[in-house]
């Protein structure tokens, strides 16, 4: 019966694991029941709601009442689900069982959610990182930030499903999305150094090794003007790709010569995803490597300059998604 309404419905146990959805929730999160049956109901937790609504929401569940609230939500693709919700308890059998019912909020009008000053902050804020990141001269600087993000998705979701990290769905996009970001330190290096072909003397390398602390300060700047909790989550994520991205597994890396999982995951990702398309990239100063060939340079360096697991994880999803491409070409 419940789950024949017209509204997003979930029902779960009383320790609150999933046991069924509806089509709407299914459709509106982009959650299917076989990819959250038994999961926590939490897992569109986005960090936004005030804890004192999950206060009130645990107090009232815990006294066996019902429950009304506004929840702001993230989707499976990472986008903000803003729902009024009630949860009602039913006790059937000596079991208690929870049943929620969601009812979007997103055809209100936006001033409901963000007053018309927290926009125009976001929207300044985010034309101000847009001009910073033009300063970055290479032509081909865009193509390469997008396939980084895009690789960097595929990755982040391969080895969070093929190692069991169970890492949230929107720690997963979060991830992608400050991948664009890893070079923005590179806006300050200039062009006779960034793009010098050849050999760079020591100064110049000094000069080029300290993109990733120049890349964080100018997101601490971002942040600062942004004075917002919204994005409080996002830019920490950028923060550690832009800063770290440029360690290596053994400790010889560059700006804090970190090692091993000192390195947060998130640069750990980015660093095999960005080295692999920097060399299966034409630049100004370096020819394009055959696939074949930035795949063998990335087991080389497994446990030196890589995470082994993370190269392990880049090469299965690599052969993985080239099986059906190559049974094509046999085919024809």
């Amino acid at each position: 019966m419940f789950l024949s309404l017209g509204d997003a419905v979930i029902i779960t146990d009383e320790n609150h694991r999933i046991l069924a959805v509806n089509k709407t929730y299914e459709r509106i999160t982009g959650y299917t029941l076989e990819m959250i049956k038994s999961k926590k109901a939490g897992i569109l937790k986005s960090w936004l709601t005030p804890d004192e609504t999950y206060r009130s929401m645990y107090a009232a569940l815990n006294a066996q009442i019902p429950w009304s609230g506004i929840f702001t939500n993230r989707k499976r693709d990472g986008s903000l689900w803003h729902s009024s919700i009630t949860i009602s308890p039913f006790l059937t059998e000596g079991r208690t069982y929870y049943v929620g019912v969601f009812r979007e909020l997103e055809q209100l009008d936006r001033g409901y959610y963000l007053n018309e000053d927290r926009v125009v902050s976001i929207q300044g804020s985010l034309l101000k990182a847009l001009a910073i990141s033009c300063e970055i001269r290479d032509p081909g600087i865009e193509s390469h930030l997008i396939r980084v993000q895009e690789l960097t998705a595929r990755l982040t979701e391969w080895h969070n499903d093929h190692c069991g990290l169970e890492m949230p769905a929107q720690t997963v996009s979060r991830i992608a999305h400050s991948s664009i970001l890893h070079d923005i330190g590179k806006s300050a290096i200039p062009e006779g150094i960034l793009y010098k072909p050849g050999r760079l003397a020591d100064y110049e390398r000094t000069i080029i090794e300290m993109h990733p602390v120049i890349g964080v300060d100018i997101i601490d700047k971002i942040y600062a003007e942004l004075n917002d909790e919204i994005f409080e989550s996002e830019l920490s994520t950028a923060k550690n790709i832009i800063l770290h991205h440029h360690e290596k597994w053994d400790g010889t890396g560059y700006p804090h010569r970190l090692s091993g999982e000192q390195i947060p995951l998130e640069a750990r990702i980015v660093s095999v995803v960005d080295v692999f398309d920097a060399l299966t990239s034409k630049r100004p100063y370096k020819e394009k490597w055959p696939e074949t060939e930035a795949i063998q340079f990335l087991l080389d360096k497994k446990g030196k300059h890589f995470d082994p697991e993370l190269v392990d994880s880049f090469v299965a999803m690599y052969e993985a998604e080239r099986v059906p491409q190559l049974s094509l070409v046999n085919e024809q």
